[in-house]
């Protein structure tokens, strides 16, 4: 049986191994804010104190399924990179959502396993083509550059950190994994969901104006968008959305 020209154990052995890295994730959203690495000596015995997340476990299934039906499983090693790529950039995406969510700060240990897989990546597609590599060495420079431009602007303004730098190098590492275009088109998402959502929690008294809302969740779920979502229809969204629904009708 064939889904999407996919063989159906493709998507079994899929939801297993989301069921595995949920694990995964849930054990690291207990170590990495107290410990600067994951893997170390008496893992497991720390892994079964921590409460499982459910949810995280299930949400890990249903990406790792989402992935081998849009992405694909092809006979070619790059054709699959896609697939590789965000298969290891989700549970990590995930992680820096629930940590971030829970804390206000994003481990610096996670930013570092995000740039350091992007940068392997980056150069396994230059061995194919170097316009790629040179695109998602370009999206890094960019991610990092916009959120620091707005960091040290916010902070001379507000006299106070507008942004953690935590975002900052998120942003950078995404980069790598989206290239330029990919990299405006989050930031452009991230600060929209921002905006809305901060007004909402406002408006129901559930923040107050003057409390810190942390924003690498609002940089997770554009994120995942982009991989969902395709890239032409979330560009036309967003010119309809910033020209107020005038694009297309000049």
């Amino acid at each position: 049986m064939y889904i999407n020209d996919v063989h159906i154990l493709y998507y079994v052995g899929a939801a297993i191994l989301g069921a595995i890295v949920g694990w995964l994730v849930n054990v690291a959203n207990k170590i990495l804010p107290e410990e600067k690495k994951l893997f170390s000596k008496g893992l497991l015995k720390k892994a079964k104190t921590v409460r499982m997340n459910y949810w995280i476990t299930i949400v890990m299934i249903i990406a790792y399924l989402a992935l081998v039906y849009f992405c694909g499983i092809h006979k070619e090693f790059y054709q699959n990179l896609p697939l590789i790529k965000f298969g290891v950039l989700i549970p990590m995406l995930l992680s820096a959502f629930v940590i971030d969510y829970n804390l206000q700060i994003i481990p610096n240990r996670l930013n570092l396993t995000m740039f350091e897989v992007g940068l392997l990546l980056t150069f396994v597609y230059g061995i194919a083509n170097i316009n790629i590599a040179t695109d998602m060495l370009l999206g890094m420079v960019t991610g990092v550059g916009i959120f620091l431009l707005i960091t040290l602007i916010g902070g001379l303004i507000a006299g106070k950190e507008a942004m953690g730098f935590g975002d900052v190098k998120l942003m950078g590492a995404l980069g790598l994994y989206f290239g330029f275009s990919g990299i405006i088109v989050i930031s452009l998402i991230a600060f929209l969901l921002g905006a809305i959502i901060s007004i909402i929690l406002i408006a129901t008294k559930k923040k107050k104006t003057d409390e810190y809302i942390p924003f690498g969740p609002f940089i997770v779920l554009s994120a995942i968008i982009t991989i969902f979502v395709p890239f032409g229809t979330l560009v036309g969204i967003l010119l309809q959305v910033f020209t107020l629904g005038m694009y297309g009708r000049i």
